[in-house]
């Protein structure tokens, strides 16, 4: 494992019982638009300073590990489960919905990545079995979209998680105003969905036990912080229950 000893902890992760690791050098080959990680705002910059970011072998024991925090864990993927070896709980993430059965851990899969936010989205068939959940990037006017993969995925029995947008560049389309604000999140601020737009998507999905939001609760009354969530942690475990079993 390529250690890096300046490791920087994700402001985000903070007390959550998460550490995130990126064992690429360089920006992600995505290129997903309004990407934290390569915009110039992440917390690693400069990136050619600070990556790799791998914890240590002590900073982890006891901790979950999320392996791409930023870059994608299919970028020079057998480089990424080398790498991590030591970590002995880890979870990969990725927007490339291929090979996802060779990680040797759970993987959360982002369904609509990049250009394809708001017009298409990956519906896997069959299952992987190392599928932790699928993350769906949301907004107030891809909500047909979000209705597919809702519906695809909970027949599958694999967990929803709502990723809720927000957008350095203002790029709300017309009649969606009223349903951002400009607020800061975790380090920077950004058109954010309110409190109240983000409650009426949740009560869309009121009734269905696989869907949950990225952070306890969304918009200005709420948070974006890993330690008021919980999610990664609850399904990691999910996961690694159903592969024991499986065996």
């Amino acid at each position: 494992m390529k250690e890096n000893k300046g490791y920087k902890e994700n402001p985000k992760t903070k007390g959550s019982g998460i550490i995130t690791a990126i064992p690429q050098r360089g920006i992600c080959p995505n290129k997903c638009k309004d990407c934290f990680f390569q915009s110039g705002r992440s917390y690693l910059e400069p990136l050619d300073e600070h990556l790799p970011n791998m914890p240590s072998k002590a900073m982890a024991k006891g901790r979950l590990v999320r392996i791409n925090d930023g870059n994608d864990s299919n970028h020079q993927q057998e480089l990424v489960i080398a790498d991590t070896q030591n970590y002995p709980m880890k979870f990969y993430n990725t927007a490339i919905p291929k090979n996802l059965d060779i990680f040797d851990a759970p993987v959360v899969l982002t369904v609509n990545p990049g250009k394809m936010t708001d017009v298409k989205t990956y519906l896997l068939d069959p299952i992987p079995k190392t599928l932790m959940f699928v993350r769906v990037r949301t907004n107030t006017w891809n909500l047909e979209l979000v209705d597919k993969v809702v519906a695809h995925y909970s027949k599958k029995e694999i967990p929803i998680i709502l990723t809720f947008m927000a957008y350095f560049v203002g790029q709300t389309p017309p009649g969606h105003e009223a349903n951002y604000v400009f607020r800061k999140r975790t380090l920077n601020s950004y058109h954010a969905i309110t409190t109240k737009a983000w409650g009426k998507i949740m009560a869309r999905y009121k009734y269905n036990k696989w869907v949950y939001s990225c952070g306890k609760i969304e918009g200005e009354k709420g948070t974006t912080s890993c330690r008021h969530c919980g999610n990664c942690l609850r399904e990691y475990f999910a996961t690694t229950e159903r592969l024991r079993h499986a065996e």
